[in-house]
């Protein structure tokens, strides 16, 4: 327990594609315990939610009177409650203003927060869960500015005077696991220790690429066929590219706005604070538990808690 000296306030649900997570969150916003499940809204079978909740919150049943708030793919088509999306701009008191209430067949209810929707070149762009960890981001003294959340689509959000003002998906986890599985590249992949080298001349690449992506991505192949790079170097520079690509769109323009934000503490996270050093980009990590304290300020935000 992080906050021991708190009292159980609230309970925060960050229900997403392929995991469930839960915080106990304290009076003062900080996380009193954790609960975790390898059971994303893909995984519980016949779409029977509310008896997953049940169960995978049963080690919490004594604070069964607590308000629960759910953020992430819960609230999405395939979800438990499909929420609309709101507009842009949007911060906490837009999301609070926009929460979708259910309640269980045994009395609870639980409180869902919506999701952000876009539009950029004629084409929505959609996030779920997200948005509430930028709250959150926020929420704990991180200034505004340009946040970077990697993973398999890829998040660039913009945030002014506390809210999200613009933001864009990068398909990049999605595109690499096709190509490294799907295409004549897999001959080459191995497993193999990270190869640091490999990966930087993949972001030196994938930076510069611009409209010649497609032909750069061939390089994959040809670099190791002539020992330019070692053979169990391939993975890691097809990833560098991609990620370098990546930067160079979702980063154009900000060079000279401060440092990205990385929301993430993993070992993508740490590629991508690699790559933006090499785009020539400072770099921060964003504060543990900012989900559970986007949930907080909603929470409060919304009324929910006091």
């Amino acid at each position: 327990m992080n906050s021991a000296a708190s009292e159980p306030a609230l309970i925060g649900l960050d229900w997403g594609t392929s995991s469930f997570r839960a915080s106990l969150i304290g009076a003062d916003g900080g996380v009193l315990d954790r609960l975790a499940a390898p059971e994303g809204i893909m995984h519980v079978e016949g779409g029977l939610f509310e008896a997953a909740f049940t169960r995978l919150l049963a080690p919490w049943a004594g604070h069964s009177d607590l308000p629960v708030l759910a953020s992430g793919m819960i609230t999405s088509r395939n979800g438990w409650v499909e929420t609309p999306y709101v507009g842009l701009p949007a911060g906490g008191k837009e999301l609070a203003r926009a929460i979708v209430t259910h309640q269980t067949t045994d009395g609870r209810t639980v409180h869902f927060i919506t999701g952000l929707a876009s539009e950029a070149d004629g084409a929505p762009d959609v996030m779920r869960g997200e948005e509430t960890q930028i709250v959150g981001a926020v929420a704990m003294d991180t200034s505004d500015g340009c946040f970077v959340m990697p993973g398999t689509h890829s998040k660039w959000i913009e945030v002014s005077e506390g809210r999200i003002t613009r933001f864009a998906t990068y398909m990049t986890g999605d595109v690499f696991a096709a190509l490294r599985d799907h295409t004549i590249l897999k001959a080459l992949m191995q497993d193999a220790p990270f190869h640091d080298e490999g990966f930087r001349l993949g972001v030196a690449s994938g930076l510069s690429a611009g409209s010649e992506l497609l032909h750069r991505l061939f390089h994959v192949r040809s670099m190791p066929l002539f020992e330019k790079i070692p053979a169990g170097a391939s993975a890691d520079y097809l990833s560098g590219m991609l990620i370098g690509a990546e930067i160079a769109g979702g980063s154009a323009g900000k060079a000279n706005r401060g440092p990205v934000t990385i929301i993430g503490r993993d070992d993508l996270a740490d590629r991508y604070e690699t790559a933006l050093g090499i785009a020539g980009l400072t770099t921060r990590r964003a504060e543990p538990d900012i989900v559970a304290r986007g949930h907080f300020t909603i929470a409060k935000a919304a009324g929910v808690i006091v």
